[in-house]
């Protein structure tokens, strides 16, 4: 196995295809930061992109990182891959605050990480991975979907920044709502829809495109307006504008520990791909 780092987007994206067009609803979530490098350069930093080679010279691993983010995994071939992986970044002294992927591929290189560097791992969020490609059902809440502008860059920071503090533990690095926010409404990297009903009461974004779909959330309502549907019709109505729009299909994350979310989605069309974990290294 080798590991080989590249250092445009465009290129691994072209290398990788192969490997994680196979599945790419679970491999959604590498392939929109790496579409997002190559077509909006502006939204990120520094970034850092890895694949990996078997003896044939055929790709069998990929991953990713945005520091100050975790590693984002692709869906290898096999765990040799993984190993030669976590090999060739120990090697490198790459610093790694935890690592974001499928399940069980997230398990076999934290695993491999952790024996190799002497350090721990706690899980911080436990995920399911959606795919839709046909709208079940429209949200039927009291009000209406509109597209966000910029008039409602300050609530959409405050949201954004709000959902973050609920769904990501303390400590987590869950990046600056003010760049999401703009990454999306300035930069063309996606957008959100918001649900009124005299006046906002409920957000869903849209963004990571993948060659085929794209990926929908933040989604997020705010407390004083819970258990009135609106986050459901949101979702649903951003889902039918993303297809409306060309998509072949769409994806969405669930928080395992909230049943109801969940159960929310699969109403909507959405349909369990697989689940995915986010674990930091201590």
């Amino acid at each position: 196995m080798v590991v080989k780092e590249l250092e445009n987007p465009g290129a691994f994206l072209e290398a990788t295809a192969p490997l994680l067009l196979e599945d790419e609803a679970r491999n959604n979530l590498i392939l929109g930061i790496a579409g997002t490098l190559d077509e909006h350069p502006s939204v990120y930093g520094e970034f850092r992109l890895w694949l990996v080679e078997n003896t044939t010279g055929e790709v069998v691993g990929a991953a990713l990182q945005t520091p100050p983010y975790n590693l984002v995994l692709g869906r290898p071939r096999d765990n040799d891959a993984l190993v030669a992986l976590a090999d060739a970044l120990s090697a490198q002294g790459t610093e790694l605050p935890g690592v974001t992927g499928a399940v069980p591929e997230v398990e076999a290189f934290s695993e491999n990480w952790v024996v190799r560097n002497g350090s721990g791992r706690q899980r911080r969020v436990a995920q399911r991975i959606y795919r839709l490609s046909e709208l079940r059902r429209v949200g039927n809440a009291r009000g209406h979907a509109r597209t966000a502008t910029e008039a409602d860059r300050d609530l959409l920071v405050e949201w954004v920044a709000a959902f973050v503090a609920e769904s990501l533990p303390e400590g987590a690095p869950g990046g600056d709502a003010d760049r999401t926010v703009d990454a999306r409404l300035r930069a063309g990297a996606g957008g959100f829809t918001l649900w009124e009903n005299d006046g906002p009461v409920s957000v869903a974004g849209w963004g990571g495109t993948t060659p085929n779909g794209v990926r929908i959330g933040p989604v997020y309502t705010p407390p004083e307006h819970r258990c009135h549907g609106y986050g459901s019709s949101v979702t649903a109505a951003v889902t039918a504008e993303r297809l409306a729009a060309g998509r072949t299909f769409c994806f969405l994350y669930t928080d395992l520990a909230n049943p109801t979310s969940n159960k929310i989605y699969v109403d909507i069309g959405y349909e369990p791909v697989c689940d995915a974990i986010d674990y930091a290294f201590e």
